[in-house]
């Protein structure tokens, strides 16, 4: 009878062995107790591996200019993924972010790449040679999609059929996978801790979570050891970890993206579905590789795929419109934001307001209060059987946040869950209506064109102390097409707490225990990042606005 502790022991020497050709050493990576190794590579920590092409190479952030240079010639696919499987090895090193590693299929497409490059003087769809990573929930033939749990561990996927569609719309834009990267334990989880691979660490402060569920992304993406990650947001784990790690991030509607392929906790519950969201390090990439997909008519390989192609005109019409009327949320009336992400929000809001957009407070604290209970209790609507199943398959341990979850309550009857269902339709009815009647609100009485607001409630935090996802989980009951992106850092010198703040009283549990983890000290530095939020099925509409607010931020 083999125990989870041996499998774990296998399964991590397998990663190690498939890594060590591209490990650096261990005396030459900083210090266990160095908390900031986020400029590592910069400082040239890895550049005993990396040539000073390859480290070119893994600078561009942009996927289309990566490609591009690839179409061009100045770069081979071979070049670029041996590039970013070097970079992605090192980050490993320093944070713990690969799963299952890949790094030889890669490279032996890689090579089909070039040969056909050579042969017939073209690439191979728009993403020729780029590597893409994924959260280790997507199905990539030939190894294990654990979800976190061991239990799970050494069942690879054997059909090249039961691929996650994502996989096969990418392999035949000419991507290439690289590997997959860690999640919590279930998923079902904001940081990315579990009994078979650990904890991802963030970067920026190595004592400081990555975010979840799909840190490992976030970590990689921010350390520029993958140009193009996907994940999934049943909560907030696309855009948490983003927020986090200061990149970007989509949480798409329901159903937009191809889910066909990709297991998940709780499988069959379509209450609040899991969606699949793009992670990237700038803006223009995550507007590329979304209408990449959406251009690839996914609808005609995941059967549950709502079938609108691209609306370029809407991505036009938003992106050229001259003045918006924007909402501002500076509070979800639950968890009050730290002094940065405070500070942050009346910053973009005065510069979109010196730009000529309107500017309107936005408030529903009582329909967020409602929303959050009603999706928490469809979370653990069979009592958590699904994932003490997968738990105590292995006899692994349960993670403390997972223990607590699944303990939280018993199954709920098939009344109860319909009486749930109403109430989650009636809110999402409330909302629209508030939505549509902000234009009392407005001077021109129109309704507003999307609401911006804080990611979450903090920064990058100690690794278990993250608790309130209210700021991301509320667009996911409503679903709302949602995206963050960064804006600024921390700055202990203005961002240190005011009279008011010194004296401010949290409001319940959540608040009391969000509040005392600010600290300007540990915390200067890190990336404060906001969302916006557009409607439900808003996508183009969505990624224009973005790119139109960063413009006004950065100029």
């Amino acid at each position: 009878m083999v125990t989870w502790q041996e499998v774990v022991a296998q399964k991590r020497t397998d990663r190690e062995k498939l890594l060590e050709p591209y490990k650096i050493a261990e005396s030459a990576l900083p210090p266990k107790d160095e908390l900031y190794v986020y400029d590592f590579f910069e400082k040239g920590g890895a550049d005993a591996l990396l040539s000073a092409k390859e480290k070119e190479i893994t600078e561009i952030d942009d996927v289309d200019t990566l490609a591009a240079k690839i179409r061009e010639g100045t770069y081979s696919a071979t070049e670029v993924i041996t590039a970013y499987i070097k970079r992605a090895t090192v980050a490993h090193q320093l944070t713990n972010a690969l799963s299952e590693v890949v790094f030889e299929q890669a490279l032996a497409r890689a090579k089909e790449l070039d040969e056909y490059y050579s042969k017939e003087g073209k690439t191979v769809g728009r993403y020729h040679g780029v590597p893409v990573t994924l959260k280790d929930q997507f199905n990539v033939f030939g190894v294990d999609t654990t979800l976190g749990y061991v239990g799970r561990a050494n069942n690879p996927v054997t059909d090249k059929s039961k691929e996650a569609v994502l996989v096969t719309i990418f392999e035949k834009e000419g991507a290439v996978v690289i590997a997959k990267t860690n999640l919590p334990q279930s998923i079902m989880w904001c940081e990315c801790d579990n009994p078979l691979w650990g904890c991802t660490v963030n970067p920026r402060r190595r004592d400081f979570t990555s975010g979840g569920s799909t840190g490992g992304e976030g970590a990689l993406l921010a350390l520029k050891a993958s140009v193009m990650g996907w994940g999934s947001d049943l909560g907030g784990s696309v855009r948490i970890p983003q927020v986090m790690n200061g990149g970007y991030g989509l949480r798409p509607s329901a159903w937009r993206i191809p889910y066909e392929g990709i297991p998940v906790t709780i499988d069959g519950q379509e209450h609040v579905p899991s969606v699949i969201g793009p992670m990237t390090r700038n803006l223009d990439s995550l507007i590329s590789i979304t209408k990449a997909v959406i251009e690839n008519q996914p609808w005609t390989l995941d059967p549950k795929c709502i079938p609108i192609p691209w609306r370029q005109e809407v991505f036009d019409q938003y992106l050229s419109k001259k003045k918006f009327i924007i909402g501002v949320m500076k509070d979800d009336g639950v968890v009050r934001v730290h002094p940065p992400i405070e500070r942050t929000l009346r910053e973009a809001a005065e510069k979109l307001k010196a730009a000529g957009h309107e500017i309107v407070e936005w408030s529903a604290p009582d329909l967020h209060q409602e929303l959050v209970p009603i999706l928490n209790k469809f979370y653990i609507a069979d009592g958590g059987e699904d994932v003490k199943s997968d738990v105590n398959k292995m006899g692994e341990p349960f993670m403390p946040y997972v223990e607590a979850m699944v303990n939280r309550g018993p199954p709920i009857s098939i009344p109860e869950y319909w009486h749930n269902m109403v109430l989650k339709r009636e809110l999402q009815k409330k909302y629209l209506d508030r939505w549509n009647a902000s234009g009392k609100l407005t001077s021109s009485s129109e309704p507003i064109d999307f609401i911006l607001a804080p990611g979450c409630p903090h920064t990058a935090v100690p690794c278990g102390k993250t608790n309130w996802v209210g700021y991301t989980r509320v667009w996911n009951g409503l679903d709302y097409s949602a995206a963050v992106f960064p804006v600024s850092t921390v700055d202990k010198e203005i961002d240190s707490l005011n009279e008011e703040q010194k004296a401010y009283v949290p409001r319940n549990d959540w608040d009391r225990t969000n509040w005392p983890l600010y600290d300007p000290e540990t915390m200067n530095g890190l990336p404060v990042n906001l969302q916006i939020i557009a409607g439900r099925l808003a996508e183009e509409k969505l990624l224009a606005v973005v790119k139109r607010v960063e413009e006004v931020l950065k100029a």
